[in-house]
């Protein structure tokens, strides 16, 4: 008698919750293997067809971008702007607050790796990702920093590129931390909050002896 082989068939989700699972795989899926990997593969990891997965991304441009709004943009949250700029708070306190925050955001597995696979893909990702922290984020921080500093502001003296370079260097040496961890799997200090602490406290003091000569 032959031996009957119960099917096991995929539980039917609701077409929001269908597109949700793929999503999330599909940040897995790309987190692991890079851009080059294939959404047959991804398709079959999910346990649904690959015409399935194109019904609601209809080529893999879409659900890329789709990965980038899910990781790099819904991630980002409202209030570290407000709270960047709430003079209120001290600086130092508020750079440290604010890069611990964003630490527990970017520092996890999927969204290192995936940078780092756009990054070498060419992916346009990482260079709208940058255009956004460097408006919203890193120039505020100069304008925070001169104030601080007793320095004159943007509308004096507009920000020059080596001002902005001297921030990329924070926040890239804090980024790096991540890179380290995830991608080159070294060891790391086991406290971020205090490696950032002590990389804003040296940061913050290096900026108390500008001049408004530096910043031409």
């Amino acid at each position: 008698m032959a031996k009957l082989t119960k099917l096991k068939t995929k539980k039917r989700l609701t077409p929001s919750d269908r597109e949700q699972e793929i999503i999330e795989e599909a940040v897995q899926f790309f987190a692991e293997v890079g851009f080059g990997g294939r959404t047959r593969d991804l398709a079959k990891r999910i346990g649904i067809t690959q015409p399935l997965l194109y019904r609601y991304f209809p080529t893999k441009d879409d659900l890329i971008e789709r990965v980038f709004k899910e990781v790099y943009l819904n991630w980002i949250k409202p209030d570290w702007i407000n709270q960047l700029k709430d003079r209120s708070i001290p600086l130092e306190k508020r750079l440290i607050d604010y890069y611990v925050s964003y630490a527990e955001v970017v520092h996890g597995y999927e969204w290192v790796r995936i940078y780092m696979f756009s990054g070498l893909s060419g992916n346009s990702m990482n260079r709208r990702y940058i255009r956004i922290i460097e408006d919203e984020f890193l120039r505020p921080m100069c304008e925070e920093i001169r104030q601080d500093c007793g320095l004159p502001g943007v509308d004096e003296y507009p920000i020059a590129p080596l001002e902005l370079e001297r921030i990329w260097v924070l926040h890239g040496g804090l980024f790096y931390y991540a890179i380290r961890k995830n991608i080159f799997h070294s060891k790391v200090h086991a406290d971020f909050k205090s490696v950032a602490e002590s990389t804003v406290k040296v940061m913050l003091q290096g900026a108390k002896s500008m001049s408004p000569e530096d910043l031409k």
